[in-house]
């Protein structure tokens, strides 16, 4: 599966990348796709939601009528969760979201993820770029060149560059990453997924296992 190399420039430099039919081009599993998302959602869950039940109200123990001939239902304590100010029942408690997934599904799931981006053609390969001093207005003029500046758009480095990423980090719309920080999530959640020439192999490594 061969795409055109572009520069910052958003012009061709007339190479091709050669994306990996094992990765870019497979048949999408939906299910995986969908258990993996779940799981990254369920991780950003900090789960400490909690509300007061009868027990951990402060109030009276005592009966607050007598048990029959009221004309209405029993009732025991003004702590109950019937009564206004009374403590929550089935209300929720700490707890962690979080839930264990096969490594090879989340690996299959990625390779959906990415095959249904190529058959978007949604994305593209750069040349591997560097800035020499930390400006968002760099950025800026790439995802110009790009035709991304209105788009979700996702850079994937082959290794951490400081520069290029704080450059980037006041931009909501774009995001940048390096290989081994790549998720289903994430590639979906974007319009445009730009993948630098660098990341390439370690992309194609890592989901080829």
């Amino acid at each position: 599966m061969k795409v055109a190399v572009l520069d910052i420039n958003g012009k061709d430099t007339g190479r091709k990348a050669d994306l990996s039919k094992d990765v870019f081009a497979i048949e999408p599993n939906n299910h995986a796709v969908y258990l993996d998302v779940k799981q990254y959602l369920a991780n950003q869950r900090q789960g400490t939601h909690k509300s007061k039940e009868r027990a951990e109200i402060s109030g009276s123990t005592r009966k607050i009528k007598k048990q029959k001939g009221t004309g209405t239902a029993r009732a025991g304590s003004i702590k109950s969760g019937v009564f206004k100010g009374g403590g929550r029942m089935f209300g929720p408690r700490p707890r962690n979201y979080s839930f264990k997934l096969n490594k090879n599904v989340k690996r299959l799931a990625r390779k959906s993820a990415l095959s249904i981006k190529a058959g978007e053609q949604s994305i593209t390969v750069l040349e591997d770029f560097n800035f020499d001093t930390v400006k968002t207005k760099n950025f800026t003029a790439v995802l110009k060149a790009l035709n991304l500046e209105n788009k979700k758009s996702l850079f994937v480095l082959g290794a951490s560059n400081n520069n290029v990423y704080l450059s980037s980090r006041n931009l909501k719309g774009s995001e940048v990453i390096t290989s081994s920080e790549l998720s289903t999530y994430k590639i979906l959640n974007a319009n445009q997924v730009v993948l630098l020439e660098g990341a390439l192999e370690g992309i194609e490594t890592n989901l080829s296992k």
